[in-house]
């Protein structure tokens, strides 16, 4: 099922209660965005969850729904509030309170991607940039919203595991001294968005195929995870950041030389965590 905002991939029979999602895979760059843009075709993807959706495709397989953005992050983020908006990037808009994430540059309609660069030499209207909310930004979180309240219904929970990719050296600063780095990231911002028991049985998942986990640091979850994580109401969500350098060619933007290999153990790894979501999990906080 495509749609100008997702793509939504469905089981024949839902028979998991996990919603796989990947938001900032996106890569349906128009010709319109990258006229305007100051940066070249492969830094405006510098902040772009490249190939994530290729790497949990096969959720549909196992029986759970996979909802995948096609719109680029640098266009519209949709790990934002709708209301997240940067006066430093879109015109009329008045200046927020204290918010880190728009000070940086990172709001609904992204003023920067990675390490900094400005993705335009001037800014954007406020009409444009409710146009892009409206056309992409509530789609995307309206089906999402859907997919759970009717994976609830079904099974009794719903667990959002919402799939991102991180610079590889984003990671240098979650390494404790005498510990490697991580090459995984779970946030659940700090128990807040998911039973924890749910958690553990991801975490256990990864460490079993080989890779070394951390939780939330240095990221604990954004707007999806806060938003989407109601552990009271039947509704879990998991940010899962995976480092790049794994499969693919950061300067590049292309699959490396592991990427097969790396694309298996993901394919096992859905397999296993649509599982956690077939069996009977013990809850504490339902």
């Amino acid at each position: 099922m495509t749609h100008d905002a997702y793509t939504l991939t469905l089981p024949q029979v839902q028979t998991s209660c996990m919603v796989f999602a990947s938001p900032h895979s996106g890569r349906d760059y128009s010709h319109d965005f990258l006229r305007r843009t100051i940066l070249d075709e492969l830094q405006i993807r510098s902040s772009e969850d490249a190939f994530m959706d290729r790497l949990v495709a096969p959720a549909a397989a196992h029986g759970a729904p996979l909802l995948s953005a096609r719109m680029p992050r640098a266009f519209l983020d949709l790990n934002r509030a709708c209301d997240e908006l940067d006066p430093a990037v879109v015109e009329g808009v008045k200046r927020p309170g204290h918010n880190p994430r728009i000070a940086s540059g990172l709001g609904v309609i992204p003023r920067v991607v990675a390490n900094g660069r400005a993705i335009y030499s001037g800014k954007i209207s406020l009409a444009e940039a409710n146009a892009r909310i409206e056309t992409y930004w509530r789609p995307y979180h309206a089906r999402l919203s859907q997919l759970m309240d009717d994976t609830n219904k079904t099974f009794g929970r719903a667990v959002l595991v919402d799939f991102h990719s991180m610079p590889h050296e984003a990671v240098q600063s979650a390494a404790q001294p005498g510990f490697a780095r991580p090459e995984v990231v779970l946030g659940d911002r700090f128990g807040a968005a998911a039973d924890g028991t749910i958690v553990d049985r991801i975490e256990t998942i990864f460490l079993e195929s080989g890779l070394r986990v951390s939780r939330n640091s240095p990221f604990a979850g954004a707007y999806i995870t806060q938003a989407y994580g109601r552990p009271s109401r039947g509704h879990h969500a998991i940010q899962i950041e995976i480092d790049r350098a794994l499969y693919m060619n950061e300067q590049y933007v292309r699959p490396n030389g592991n990427f097969d290999s790396f694309r298996k153990l993901m394919e096992r790894v859905v397999a296993e965590i649509a599982d956690v979501g077939r069996n009977e999990i013990p809850l504490a906080a339902e």
